[in-house]
C-alpha cells in the first residue's frame, strides 16, 4: 500500500512499530498532493515547511516512546472556517478582510494537542452557502474521480482531498449537508455529529463539526479527540465516556426505517434509489426489520428554510461596502438579496419552521433504531455549478435528506453504497436517534464490511 494511502490507525500502528516514522508519512502525503494539486485546487494555505519541522518533532517524540496523543505525526487537513492560529478566515468569499486568527478554534485545538500535523486548510464555497466547490475567493474546487465533477459542498476540498489521498484525517463543518453531501459525491465516510457532541466556536442552530475520512475507524478515532470538551461553546453536551473504538454493530433485531421520499426537493434519481434499496437489502438479509419511512420534510417547510437563511445571510451581506458586495460570488449575491425587505412575522415563521422540522424528524424516525436513506437524490454534476438545479430560487432542493438531521439535532454519516453507471459515488445516510453518534458509528462499521469491494481510489492525471 501507498503511504499516502494509509489509514490513522495504520500510520500510528507503524509508527510504534518504527516501520515508518512521521518524516517519511509526511513526506510522501505532501509528494502525492503535489502531484494531484495544481488539477484538484483543494487546499488553501498549505504550510508544508511547518508540517515538515512537525513531523520532525513527532518522529523524536516516537524514537524516544513518548507520542503527544493518539494521534501524533498524522497528516490533517481542517476547513477554513475553522480557525487555525495566524491563520486568516476567508469563509470562502473575497468579501472577507484577510485577518489572521488569533487561536485554534476547538476541533483545530484538539487535533494538534493530540500530535495531528495540519498540512493545510481545505476550500469551501461563499460562506458555506453552497454544495459545491465554486468559489469568489478560492480556485474551483474538482471532484477526483472525474475532474469535470463537482465535489460537493460546502467542506468542499475536505471531500475531494480525502478521496484523493491528501492523508487520513480531515474536518469539514455541516448545517444542512455540507459534510454528507461531499462525502457522498467522493466515496468517502463522514459523521455529522449530535449537535454539542463536538464543540464549535462559534456554535449556531445545527452547525456542527465532523471527521471526514475514508474508513469508518479513522473517523472514529478522531471523534475521541473531537468531542474532547471546550467552554467556548456554549451549547455544547456534557463530556461523555464514549467507546469511540468499539466493534461493528449487528443489525440483528435492529428496526430501521427505509426513507426514500424526502416528502419535498428533487425526486430520487433511479440509480440513487436502486443502490439505496440494495444497501438496506444487506441490513434485512442480517436480521434487521426493515420497514418504509413516509416522506415528512414538506415544500413549505423547505422554501421557510432556505428563506430564513436568506435573511440570515442578507443581514450580514448588507453590512458589506457596495465594493465587498460586488466581491461575493453572484449566485450568493443573489441569494442573499431574495432575504432582504423580509418581514418580521415572516422571521418569525422562519424561526418557528426551524423547530417544526425539529418536531417533524424527530416524530416520523422515534419508532426506528436508524433510518437509511440517500444522502442527496441525485448524483454529483457539472464542476462549473453552485448546486445540482443550477438555480438560485431553487437552492435547497437537493438536501430535503440531509438537512432535517440538523434541525433535530440528531446524528447522520454518510457511506458509500455504489456507483452509477457513469461511475459517480453513491451515499447512503445512516441516521440515528440523537445522541447516539456511537450507533451510528458502528453500524456504518457493520456496513464498511457487508457492503464488499470498492473501487480502487482515483489517481492523480499524468
Amino acid at each position: 500500500m501507498n503511504t499516502h494511502d494509509m489509514s490513522a490507525g495504520n500510520l500510528v500502528v507503524a509508527y510504534k512499530n518504527k516501520t515508518l516514522s512521521p518524516v517519511e508519512a509526511v513526506d510522501a502525503v505532501i509528494a502525492h498532493i503535489e502531484r494531484w494539486e495544481p488539477r484538484l485546487k483543494a487546499l488553501y494555505a498549505p504550510d508544508f515547511g511547518n508540517a515538515r519541522k512537525a513531523a520532525q518533532d513527532s518522529e523524536k517524540r516516537w524514537q524516544a516512546g513518548r507520542p503527544r496523543g493518539a494521534l501524533d505525526g498524522v497528516p490533517i487537513t481542517i476547513k477554513e472556517n475553522i480557525a487555525t492560529k495566524g491563520v486568516p478566515v476567508p469563509l470562502g468569499t473575497a468579501a472577507t478582510e484577510l485577518v489572521p486568527a488569533s487561536a485554534d478554534a476547538p476541533a483545530a485545538a484538539r487535533v494538534r494537542e493530540a500530535g495531528a500535523i495540519i498540512l493545510a486548510k481545505t476550500t469551501m464555497p461563499d460562506y458555506g452557502m453552497l454544495s459545491s466547490g465554486r468559489s469568489s475567493f478560492h480556485a474551483l474546487t474538482r471532484n477526483p474521480w472525474n475532474l469535470a465533477w463537482n465535489p460537493g459542498g460546502s467542506s468542499a476540498g475536505a471531500g475531494a482531498a480525502a478521496a484523493a489521498g491528501y492523508g487520513p484525517l480531515h474536518l469539514g463543518t455541516d448545517i444542512g449537508g455540507s459534510v454528507r453531501l461531499p462525502a457522498s459525491w467522493n466515496g468517502i465516510f463522514t459523521l455529522k455529529p449530535s449537535l454539542g457532541r463536538v464543540p464549535v466556536d462559534p456554535p449556531f442552530l445545527g452547525r456542527v463539526i465532523g471527521p471526514m475520512t475514508r474508513t469508518v475507524g479513522d473517523s472514529a478515532l478522531l471523534m475521541a479527540e473531537l468531542s474532547k470538551p471546550d467552554p467556548r461553546d456554549h451549547m455544547s453536551l456534557p463530556p461523555a465516556s464514549i467507546d469511540w473504538m468499539a466493534g461493528p454493530l449487528e443489525p440483528q433485531g435492529l428496526k430501521i426505517g427505509l426513507h426514500l421520499d424526502a416528502g419535498s426537493g428533487l425526486p430520487v434519481d433511479p440509480e440513487v434509489k436502486e443502490a439505496v434499496e440494495k444497501a438496506a437489502k444487506l441490513f434485512a438479509d442480517a436480521g434487521a426489520t426493515v420497514e418504509p419511512l413516509k416522506g415528512f420534510l414538506s415544500p413549505e417547510m423547505l422554501h421557510l428554510q432556505d428563506l430564513f437563511w436568506r435573511v440570515r445571510s442578507w443581514v450580514d451581506f448588507s453590512a458589506l461596502s457596495h465594493g465587498k458586495q460586488a466581491s461575493v460570488l453572484p449566485f450568493i449575491a443573489d441569494w442573499c438579496r431574495g432575504g432582504a425587505d423580509i418581514s418580521g412575522a415572516t422571521v418569525i415563521r422562519g424561526l418557528n419552521n426551524y423547530m417544526a422540522i425539529r418536531a417533524a424528524t424527530t416524530r416520523a424516525t422515534q419508532p426506528f433504531d436508524f433510518v437509511l436513506s440517500p444522502v442527496s437524490p441525485v448524483p454529483t454534476y457539472p464542476a462549473e455549478w453552485e448546486t445540482p438545479t443550477n438555480d438560485v430560487n431553487r437552492p435547497l432542493e437537493h438536501i430535503s435528506f440531509t438537512m432535517p438531521y440538523n434541525m433535530s439535532e440528531q446524528p447522520a454519516a454518510s457511506i458509500n453504497c455504489g456507483y452509477t453507471r457513469d461511475g459517480k459515488t453513491i451515499g447512503l445516510q445512516i441516521a440515528g436517534r440523537r445522541f447516539d453518534d456511537l450507533g451510528v458509528l458502528r453500524l456504518s462499521r457493520w456496513f464498511e464490511q457487508a457492503r464488499g469491494p470498492q473501487k480502487p481510489w482515483p489517481e492523480p492525471p499524468k
